[in-house]
């Protein structure tokens, strides 16, 4: 790239139509919105059922869905895991999100015991309780284990408790809220680049932090080395993050961990 030439990330956006409870789509336009702040181009591929996946990507995007919509995703999601995989292993980014997590994960064990297969990009296996059991919901606020995402804020509604193998470690610790399962502190999980969370709100809009490893990871895909980037504020997004993080604090159970 000569340095008349604009950087761009080539962004995989899978299942929008499908994938998308508590407006996930706003990690795409945040994510465009930061690009655009930054003088880098964000070239978004959007991959329904059936679609074939592109062959580059330097940061691949899933939403959350419900049961059913994980449903119909997961076998047209498994056509694409090999390929996925090979991204990973390549550094590209990966924000998967609830449903798109346990997606991105081994398995998911509905509450009807149906098993669904994953992608496995995460060493992660995910069950629901019966119905009955409460599930994990409120706001949360966690410290990611990556140095510079640092605390992380959203939204959480999940019934399904995920666990992770020895292959992915947490992508953050919970202060407040549930996490994975309720019970270990665990939040999401990471290998490499790719990240999976089950934070809505949406996620990137209330974390400038994450917004700007996602492009920096994707950047360092494409082009090697570390991208020189202007230092921007985005005091409306760094606003966002403090109310979240204040309301966590206010209403939220505090992990036990």
């Amino acid at each position: 790239m000569s340095a008349a030439q604009q950087p761009a990330i080539r962004v995989v956006w899978l299942y929008p139509e499908l994938m998308n409870v508590y407006a996930d789509r706003g990690n795409v336009i945040a994510l465009e919105a930061r690009c655009a702040a930054l003088g880098v181009g964000c070239e978004v591929t959007r991959v329904g059922i059936g679609d074939p996946l592109p062959g580059e990507a330097d940061l691949v995007l899933i939403g959350g869905g419900q049961d059913r919509e994980q449903q119909r995703a997961a076998p047209d999601l498994a056509r694409h895991a090999g390929t996925l995989r090979a991204w990973v292993d390549e550094d590209a980014a990966m924000l998967a999100v609830c449903g798109g997590f346990q997606l991105f994960g081994r398995w998911y064990r509905t509450a009807e015991g149906e098993e669904l297969r994953g992608a496995a990009v995460f060493d992660v296996t995910t069950v629901a309780p019966p119905r009955e059991e409460e599930r994990c919901i409120g706001d949360v606020l966690a410290h990611s284990t990556l140095e510079a995402v640092g605390e992380v804020v959203g939204f959480e509604n999940h019934g399904g408790r995920s666990y992770l193998g020895p292959g992915a470690e947490p992508f953050a610790h919970v202060e407040f809220g549930y996490g994975n399962n309720g019970a270990d502190g665990a939040e999401g999980a990471r290998v490499r680049e790719a990240i999976g969370t089950y934070l809505h709100g949406s996620l990137l809009p209330r974390n400038p932090a994450l917004t700007d490893h996602l492009i920096r990871a994707a950047l360092r895909h494409r082009y090697g080395g570390e991208p020189e980037l202007p230092e921007v504020a985005d005091p409306f997004a760094e606003r966002a993050h403090r109310t979240a993080a204040a309301v966590a604090r206010r209403r939220s159970r505090r992990s036990e961990t």
